[in-house]
């Protein structure tokens, strides 16, 4: 048997699907269809005719119930991703399935224990088949015949199929390996249930739930059995794309049973799948580390860093491998780690007390020398070592890591396509679905209405609101186009002054001379000017610095050569970074952000040569907020609802950002941002470390009150406002939280909220909305005219979407609310959760509408309102709050960690955490 390393308990088996992104709980947007009037039960649903009903008074929301529907706007008809799916024709009954250890197999194996049971242990019993979501539940279209126990054990052995392996041993004669797998019936799903809830007559409580949950497992059955997947989709090899580092890229689909307004309808998408290539897992680590072909790169003797091979170990960890030699079992492996030395440096002891290198091991086996004894081994599941030459990597496993940020550009050139190509891709991919060919679909007695097409909606589409410019432009107000403007001839509405600027750049000097520096000067200059902004010095002081240096230390020094000629300390300071100058950018940020409180604003040497006076012009965008200034404010005219004197609103924006996958120990990140003017156009930011993937934020309260506090006192002394300072209404976007963890938010986060206006003795009405992007419902226009769509093909800004696919009972829609550039537009989710000022459904969407066109560093609007958008970025950009130089580890190599220490590890990032500088706390130095 092959030779082993003393156990660990470290990392377990690869496989299982994992919750991928910030969603997670009950799947994507709640999709839906056409206004409510029931289907007989089993049929296609009919959509009626007429305005859409409303929830029942008896129905429980988790949310608000929706109070009504939106008018406002210019009707449109477009196609949605939505395909119509009866219900089924009869009682389900679900099983709950516990194997003695099933927590710790992979999806994957379960899928095919079940699978081996229903087809070879026990046909018999599951005739017709059920169908397993590859954990815990498992749903039957009729009772299992189990007697009064309503229970029974199997035991399921897969060696007698040559086709599966277990990822459990088989050596040393021990016979194949035997799982128990216990069946016992939990509950009966009546689909009446699922009837009335999408009539708008049943509360969602768990019964709704779960019958949601057995109608997804039933359709995705048949193609989880035969391709790769994760939780809700796919993959195939029709349609890949070699992206290098021993990469792939596999055309996905993706798909959801949700319920809708009078009918149930199933949500088809496509996706991306990032997989390993499959092949020798030799050439595959040598592509990774960009040297294909060089063989003797994996050995530790020709000097391959630790830092390299820890590098790639975190790739292949969790890979299953086949081996290649003959005898040996062909029973898939999976990648625990790599051996720090080369196999002819690894010994072991035999039982007969003599040692051996793995070399000579393996030599005995092959009755050869291995080509390359001194490369790595890795080691597997069970300890066995195995030479990297001997292995190889089957097809279609998907890699769950986050994908190398130099391979975005691939992944996104091969996930685009113009909204046609994606419609006609998703109208294609429903041959691969095969609903109608699928036993389980048919056996429960459902049926998917996929050769209709795609659903069509009536779509709404909004005014946008009028802009604000500033004095001495040429068109002081003016209104959006399709959701862009221009700054041609305008003056920012509240210019911000600069006395004193320097210049530090960090490229190569070579690269960019003197003449560039100047060039970039004269541009920057002449675009401060074209937009209002007062500046004093049009000569300031340049230095050239070398970024492998201590970059606080070199900013301080130039900042103190500007004190000793001007006797004034520099109000900005603009960067040079040269390509892959993201640590500079991070330390940049830290100093200026954190330490000392100066403004900064980084340059790309690629971007900033040569640059067109539209590239000043954004620039200028960011620096003038950055140093207190304001670019526009809606007119307030448009949106009333936003500068009511007598109602004077904050609005706020929070997220949680979580550590990317295969990270542990670190820690999540969050952010909260709010306006303090009395036009929602000046925002502030707060941001906090803790624990790694929570997504309700724990320091709510006090971040919500530093929030408040600061909104107050800038009406007191910046606009000097007199008697109540007080907001009356705190509309609160709250972004990234699934629908499963609605009630959690809205228990924990509003209680939060209302203990900081407690403390602050103040009484604001509040309005919770939890916007979403993580979705996979797209619209795409029924016409090819400007009044239907932009110049990229999708739907035109301001397109909202509130009937047909929205949700039976709650308060929800989606607005797309930007204009389309690349690909197809996803509209954004917004779902209320909790409203005490009453807001019509026009009310909140127009104003959601608004919001998303004050975002400070674009003059187009954007996808979501503008203070969740900040709190995105403040969130991306709590790493620089933390020392450079310092301790705490943001790089790709920091692994798995137990509970003991991933706590001291949270209490270490919370420590290192630096505030804000005092001078940036009032400012959108986030911009």
């Amino acid at each position: 048997m092959p030779p082993r390393v003393p156990q660990t308990r470290e990392g377990g088996g690869g496989g299982g699907g994992g919750r991928g992104g910030r969603g997670g709980g009950r799947g994507g947007p709640r999709g839906g269809p056409p206004p409510r009037g029931g289907p007989a039960r089993g049929g296609a649903a009919q959509a009626p005719t007429g305005p859409a009903a409303l929830p029942g008074s008896h129905v429980q929301a988790v949310g608000v119930k929706r109070p009504g529907y939106g008018t406002a706007g210019r009707a449109v008809t477009v196609y949605s991703n939505f395909f119509k799916i009866s219900l089924p024709e009869s009682v389900i009954h679900h099983y709950d399935v516990i194997s003695p250890d099933e927590k710790a197999l992979p999806a994957r194996l379960n899928m095919d224990l079940i699978h081996h049971l229903q087809t070879i242990d026990a046909v018999d019993v599951f005739t017709p088949r059920a169908v397993y979501d590859g954990r815990k539940n498992l749903f039957a279209p009729r009772e299992l015949p189990f007697g009064p126990q309503n229970s029974q054990e199997f035991d399921v052995c897969l060696s007698d199929d040559p086709n599966r392996g277990s990822p459990g041993e088989n050596t040393g004669g021990r016979g194949p390996k035997v799982y128990k797998i216990k069946l016992t019936k939990v509950a009966q799903i009546n689909p009446e249930v699922l009837q009335r809830f999408i009539q708008g007559q049943q509360s969602h409580d768990n019964s709704v739930l779960t019958a949601l949950t057995a109608l997804n497992v039933v359709v995705r059955m048949e193609p989880t059995m035969k391709y790769p997947f994760n939780v809700r989709s796919f993959f195939t090899d029709r349609e890949t794309k070699d992206i290098g580092s021993g990469l792939v890229l596999w055309r996905g689909y993706f798909q959801s049973v949700r319920p809708a307004i009078g009918q149930l309808l199933v949500n088809v998408d496509i996706s991306t799948g990032t997989m390993y290539k499959s092949g020798a897992l030799m050439d595959i680590c040598l592509e990774f580390l960009g040297r294909p072909g060089q063989h003797a790169l994996l050995s530790p003797r020709s000097g391959l860093p630790d830092r390299e091979r820890i590098r790639l170990q975190r790739f292949i960890f969790g890979i299953r491998v086949k081996t290649t030699y003959a005898g040996e079992n062909k029973t898939p492996r999976v990648v625990k780690k790599l051996s720090s030395a080369g196999a002819a440096d690894l010994s072991f002891t035999l039982r007969d007390g003599t040692s051996r290198t793995v070399a000579q091991y393996f030599q005995t086996i092959l009755n050869r020398p291995l080509r390359f004894p001194n490369n790595l081994c890795i080691e597997v599941g069970s300890g066995a070592l195995i030479p990297l030459e001997l292995c190889t990597v089957p097809p279609g496993q998907i890699m769950r890591k986050q994908v190398p940020p130099e391979k975005t550009k691939d992944v996104l050139e091969f996930a685009t396509k113009r909204p046609e190509h994606r419609l006609a891709s998703i109208t294609n991919g429903l041959s691969v679905l095969q609903y109608g060919q699928s036993e389980y679909v048919r056996q429960f007695g459902m049926h998917v209405e996929d050769t209709t097409g795609p659903l069509t909606v009536t779509a709404r589409v909004l005014q946008p609101p009028k802009l604000k410019y500033g004095p001495g432009s040429a068109q002081p107000t003016i209104t959006p186009s399709n959701g862009a403007w221009n700054m041609i001839d305008k003056r920012f509405f509240r210019p911000a002054s600069i006395d004193r600027w320097i210049v530090v750049v960090y490229e190569r000097q070579q690269r960019f001379n003197p003449q560039a520096a100047q060039d970039m000067i004269d541009g920057m200059l002449r675009s401060f000017r074209d937009v209002g902004i007062r500046i004093t010095d049009d000569k300031p002081i340049v230095t050239w610095q070398n970024g492998q240096g201590r970059i606080a230390e070199q900013l301080r020094a130039a900042g103190t050569e500007c004190f000793q000629r001007t006797k004034q300390r520099p109000q900005l300071i603009v960067v040079v970074l040269p390509e892959n100058g993201n640590d500079i950018y991070t330390a940049v940020k830290h100093f200026g952000d954190i330490t000392v409180g100066v403004a900064t604003q980084c340059l790309k040497s690629q971007k900033c040569f040569r640059a067109k006076p539209q590239y000043y012009a954004n620039v200028c965008l960011k620096v003038n907020v950055k140093l207190g200034g304001i670019n526009t404010i809606p007119d307030p005219q448009s949106v009333s609802v936003l500068t009511d004197p007598r109602n004077p609103t904050i609005v706020m924006g929070a997220d949680v950002i979580h550590p990317a996958p295969g990270s542990d120990g670190r820690p999540s990140f969050t952010a909260l941002v709010g306006n303090v003017d009395s036009d929602t156009a000046k925002y502030i930011a707060t941001s906090r470390v803790q624990a790694s993937r929570v997504e309700i934020i724990e320091d709510l309260q006090d971040m919500t009150k530093h929030v408040l506090s600061m909104y107050m006192k800038y009406r007191q002394f910046a606009e000097k406002k007199t008697g109540n300072l007080a907001p009356a209404r705190l509309i609160f976007y709250r972004d990234g939280v699934s629908e499963g963890q609605f009630k959690q938010v809205l228990d924990s986060e509003l209680k939060s909220i209302k203990g900081a206006c407690a403390e602050l003795k103040i009484n604001p009405k509040i309005t919770i909305i939890v916007v979403a992007k993580r979705h996979h419902v797209r619209f795409f226009p029924s016409g090819s005219g400007p009044s239907e769509q932009d110049k990229s093909g999708n739907c035109l800004a301001g397109t909202v979407v509130d009937q047909v696919v929205a949700h039976p009972t709650e308060f929800d829609w989606y607005l797309q609310s930007h204009g389309g550039l690349l690909g197809t537009s996803r509209p954004a989710h917004y779902n209320v959760l909790h409203d005490e000022n009453e807001f019509s459904a026009d009310g909140l969407q127009s104003l959601s509408f608004a919001l998303c066109h004050v975002y400070a560093r674009s003059t187009r609007s954007v996808s979501i309102p503008a203070p969740v958008y900040y709190a995105d970025i403040v969130c991306s950009r709590a790493k620089n709050h933390y020392d450079p130089q310092g301790n705490v580890d943001f790089s790709d190599s920091a692994t798995q960690l137990d509970s003991a220490q991933a706590e001291g590890a949270l209490e270490a990032y919370k420590r290192g955490f630096k505030p804000l500088h005092a001078n940036m706390a009032s400012l959108m130095y986030f911009s």
